[in-house]
């Protein structure tokens, strides 16, 4: 039976992964279209490495419209000394670039959500090329993996770093650990709603250190955020060896969310009325939301309840809500 060989990637880079210093460059993916015929997209890249030791894969814009991330790895791009670094960096601000200058959660060049597109494709879209040349190319070369988020447009969260719960329980050691060495307000034993295609998924399956964030959301971003983005991926790499320095305490509340009774989704579409602000205490069967019709007047909102208690650690951002939305998400105090 003959065997399918597998496409080389058709992204290039202009910086030398293996090279000592600090390069600053693109990862370029050729991209036809009306008004560069022989046109890419060009993915900032930063890489500083000293000498021999781990490997942090740091990446923000997974989502074009989460900012934290994005900020603080620019600025770590610009600030990091390779003298005070052994081991290797590599830094990628805005993995999802089309979709980052869009300030759009997926691509505007094929829809692609770039955290539901991995393993990726070598001659699949645009942004399954890149989950594509992350899954072979960079993955690889990894011992601990960030990845920043936010709420983007249509959430917002209480800050919190996060890493999920594994079956190999040494990798889940390994990456609470370093959820705690974040020092983010909020540390979070993390469920996702579905994990297919995730990047998470991929370095996970790999056996790599995966730790992630929710800092905030509504679009943008705020100088509290922005702080602890800042000084979380400091603490990372310095916790994993890779940064001179000793790591920057914080007190951190953990957080559960122990099933799929965390979330509640409106059935309806109208006007959100929140009744719950993000970090205040729940009880099971509380009213967090009522969803009012906005077609006349006079008609009753729904209303939807917590099926837990514990706090409210996301809420629907902006104001309107349509049916299938996630309204709220309810975690446990661990601690």
């Amino acid at each position: 039976m003959l065997m399918k060989t597998l496409r080389p990637s058709p992204i290039s880079s202009t910086v030398d992964f293996d090279k000592d210093g600090v390069q600053h460059g693109f990862l370029r993916l050729p991209y036809s279209r009306d008004d560069s015929a022989w046109g890419s997209v060009m993915i900032p890249v930063c890489v500083v490495r000293n000498g021999t030791g781990p490997t942090a894969l740091l990446t923000g814009g997974n989502h074009g419209d989460e900012y934290e991330g994005p900020i603080a790895l620019y600025d770590l791009a610009r600030s990091l000394d390779a003298k005070n670094v052994s081991g290797t960096v590599i830094i990628v601000p805005a993995m999802n670039y089309p979709a980052f200058r869009a300030g759009t959660r997926t691509s505007p060049i094929d829809k692609g959500n770039m955290n539901r597109s991995f393993p990726g494709r070598p001659d699949g879209t645009v942004t399954e090329k890149i989950a594509d040349y992350f899954q072979r190319e960079l993955l690889p070369r990894a011992d601990i993996v960030l990845d920043f988020h936010s709420g983007g447009r249509t959430l917002d969260f209480v800050p919190f770093c996060a890493a999920h719960v594994l079956p190999d329980k040494q990798q889940e050691k390994k990456a609470f650990d370093a959820v705690e060495a974040f020092a983010a307000p909020y540390s979070v034993q993390m469920l996702e709603i579905d994990t297919v295609g995730m990047y998470d998924t991929a370095a996970e399956e790999m056996g790599k250190v995966f730790v992630t964030t929710e800092l905030g959301g509504g679009g943008t971003s705020r100088a509290e955020t922005v702080r602890i983005a800042k000084r979380g991926v400091l603490n990372v790499l310095r916790h994993s060896g890779i940064v001179a320095g000793a790591v920057e305490k914080q007190p951190t509340r953990w957080l559960d969310m122990p099933s799929g009774d965390c979330f509640c989704f409106a059935e309806d579409e109208g006007m959100i009325e929140p009744l719950v602000d993000l970090g205040e205490p729940m009880k099971e069967g509380q009213v967090v939301a009522r969803i009012y019709p906005v077609g006349r007047t006079g008609a009753a909102p729904a209303e939807i309840a917590t099926k837990m208690s514990g706090i409210l650690a996301a809420r629907h951002f902006p104001g309107l809500v349509k049916a299938g939305d996630c309204v709220s998400v309810t975690a446990v105090v661990v601690d």
